[in-house]
């Protein structure tokens, strides 16, 4: 991939990831509908996980930061995995989210990793 491929991958990843974070803030209620039910203090988690996103895709946008951000993205999706799991485990709770949908998430989630890691880790 040329060089200005790479950056606009970096950048697609960086905005995706602050705007997802950012979203954590705005509308809350939605990441609270996923989140598992076994886990403590579920509204703190989604601002931490938001907190985090944004940190990650603000990081990537630095070229000194952005292998670390690319780490720390890597282990925050591999985190937050489990929520996947858990809708996917409870459908009935997510009536409006067809059952292939929940399915898809699953791999997924394994490309954003690879597309994080790919542009963050594996370049630097």
């Amino acid at each position: 991939m040329t060089h200005v491929g790479h950056a606009t991958s970096i950048g697609r990843l960086s905005l995706l990831f602050i705007a997802g974070g950012l979203n954590h803030f705005v509308s809350p209620g939605v990441y609270l509908k996923i989140m598992p039910d076994y886990l403590p203090w579920p509204l703190a988690l989604v601002y931490v996980s938001g907190f985090f996103e944004v940190l990650g895709g603000g990081g990537l946008a630095i070229p000194q930061l952005r292998r670390a951000a690319g780490w720390g993205l890597i282990a925050l999706l591999v985190a937050v995995f489990p929520a996947n799991v858990d809708m996917l485990m409870n459908a009935d709770r997510f009536p409006t989210i067809p059952v292939w949908a929940l399915v898809a998430r699953l791999p997924l989630q394994g490309v954003l990793i690879a597309w994080v890691w790919w542009a963050a880790v594996k370049s630097q």
